[in-house]
């Protein structure tokens, strides 16, 4: 059944009303929360507040790597210490390491840009961070629903947007109701905050209707995969974070590694592939295992076990590729519109930031009596705000992957080593970028196959059981929420043309091609795998899939993540 003819038939859906919704309890959206309900409090203003979150729980859905820097949760929750929020590893010690096959070069400590360092800065599991941040939100009056998906946008006859509606519970997958079938629920607003995280499935819905990305580079995203591992005491050194380039990706592929040593003999880990690459045949999930059996990383590794996996799309484009951050009746924050500053693996303090100040806006707003209109003030203080100038220093990195490692590298030391030694924060020169990253992949005749070794079981490990540690379920008889456009294209197109790159790209092992009785290829989608990291929607090289939401409760389950 259509979603009109479900609404014809067991409509109208309930609705609740609020001054403000936000989608996605993240560290933007819980920020926003938070902030509009100490505004609320302080002025003495009722003031009701509501987060939707399509995990089981805030933090579910978390994956990042996660060096947090305090500068924005300061101003948001000042006490924090007080207040047991789970900041309990500082960094002590930076490194940096080039890495050949077998080999691995050093930074020197005093050619090392400021932006790769981390002094003040503490390993976390935001995750965890976020639990605690949903913690003080409730507290403070906020009302979060998980379990819950934003699957439409509510506009109203003007255009403007009105609300979200949340997903329909017990479609059947042919999408006709079963027995416990219930409409979703429409929560209407006078602002509604999007903080759904990279590659948003209503942002993206919202950019292109309200045209925000007019006149902005494309937007440019990687694929981020982790591991939480615990060690042995002998190999644990706290506070350690650990960065590197080089091998196993060649020079003219975007990507590079964390390990960071955090408390209680944890090490989280991971591997960051540029989804503007070029060979088809590249596995991002392959690379990261590769590059665990290096022998400068096999050594902090050794004797331990792994407790969990995840893989998440982040935004890597900058500033230059951020979208209007306003539209009639709403906002983009945090990740959603593309704050993470790529040139610090950093995006949680930019996600709070930016959460607080469209929280401001929106509250002058509501308390002027306004509603449905574009909360100008936030860009507007954005642009005076601290984090506007930090993107603005990083704005050139990623562009200058495109000109190979050797140049990028050397180009990141003269504009966040060299540049700042002489008082210049921000580079004269501007880089764009003028393709989506789908657009680069090139054809698998053109490219040469990559022979992965097979996982070991003991550092290396294959998809389903990297899947199975991430906790990831959905209801399997619901409809997938993997889509395709035309049903014909994998085959005809992109295993054609391409040799399947869904395949590799895909982290969980959700693409599969299989033969049929009839001998011929198909494409197989496990959408239970599925770890909502949104790479298919971003690189599929004819734009053919399309990723919306699940029921809500569904995806990954991270602990400690």
């Amino acid at each position: 059944m259509t979603p009109q003819a479900l609404l014809e038939q067991y409509g109208p859906r309930e609705a609740m009303a609020y001054d403000v919704v936000i989608v996605g309890a993240g560290p933007g959206g819980l920020a926003a929360a938070i902030r509009l309900r100490q505004l609320a409090i302080e002025k003495g203003r009722e003031l009701s507040v509501c987060v939707l979150e399509k995990g089981s729980e805030p933090g579910a859905h978390i994956l990042s790597g996660a060096i947090m820097d305090p500068r924005a949760l300061n101003e948001l929750l000042p006490e924090w210490k007080g207040q047991g929020a789970p900041l309990n590893q500082p960094v002590t010690a930076d490194q940096f390491l080039f890495l050949s096959e077998h080999g691995a070069r050093a930074t020197p400590d005093a050619l090392l840009p400021d932006c790769f360092r981390n002094h003040g800065n503490h390993i976390v599991s935001l995750g965890n961070v976020v639990r605690w941040l949903g913690q003080q939100a409730e507290a403070l009056g906020v009302e979060i629903f998980p379990g819950f998906a934003a699957a439409d946008v509510l506009y109203g006859d003007d255009g403007s947007v009105r609300g979200v509606a949340t997903g329909h519970q017990g479609l059947g997958k042919d999408g006709t109701p079963t027995p416990d079938f219930q409409l979703g629920m429409e929560l209407r607003a006078r602002y509604t905050v999007f903080a759904e995280g990279a590659r948003g499935h209503l942002g993206k819905q919202l950019i292109a209707n309200f045209k925000l990305d007019a006149g902005r580079d494309p937007q440019s995203y990687g694929i981020g995969l982790k591991e939480l591992w615990e060690v042995p005491a002998a190999r644990h050194r706290p506070g350690l974070v650990l960065h590197t380039a080089g091998w196993p990706l060649d020079a003219d592929t975007y990507g590079g590694s964390f390990l960071y040593h955090a408390e209680d003999h944890k090490v989280a880990l991971g591997f960051v592939v540029g989804l503007d690459y070029a060979n088809p045949w590249l596995s991002p999930f392959e690379e990261f295992q590769r590059w665990k059996t290096h022998p400068a990383i096999r050594a902090h590794l050794e004797g331990g076990k792994r407790l969990g996996y995840g893989a998440r799309a982040i935004t890597a484009g900058g500033i230059l590729s951020l979208p209007k951050l306003v539209f009639p009746g709403g906002a983009l924050v945090g990740c959603e519109a593309g704050t993470l500053n790529a040139s610090r693996i950093k995006g949680s303090h930019a996600a709070i930031k930016t959460g607080m100040l469209a929280a401001e806006a929106a509250f002058e707003a509501v308390v002027a009596g306004r509603q449905h209109d574009e909360l100008t003030a936030y860009p507007q203080a954005f642009e005076r705000s601290w984090l506007h100038e930090e993107l603005r220093q990083a704005k050139n990195f990623k562009q200058w992957f495109k000109k190979g490692r050797g140049v990028a590298t050397l180009m990141t030391g003269v504009e966040q080593w060299l540049l700042p030694k002489f008082g210049v924060k921000e580079a004269p020169w501007t880089l764009h970028r003028s393709k989506a990253d789908h657009l680069y992949l090139k054809s698998a005749s053109q490219c040469a196959p990559i022979a992965y070794p097979k996982p070991d079981g003991v550092l290396s490990f294959d998809r389903l059981s990297s899947v199975f540690v991430s906790n990831t379920n959905h209801e399997e008889q619901q409809p997938a929420h993997l889509t395709l456009k035309d049903a014909s294209v994998p085959v005809a197109t992109n295993l054609a043309v391409y040799g399947g790159p869904e395949s590799r790209y895909c982290p969980a092992g959700v693409y599969e091609f299989v033969k049929g009785e009839d001998g011929r290829d198909r494409l197989q989608i496990n959408a239970q795998n599925c770890v909502h990291c949104k790479t298919c929607d971003i690189k599929d090289p004819t734009q053919n899939i399309v990723w919306v939401t699940p029921e809500g409760g569904g995806g990954p389950n991270y602990a400690g993540m």
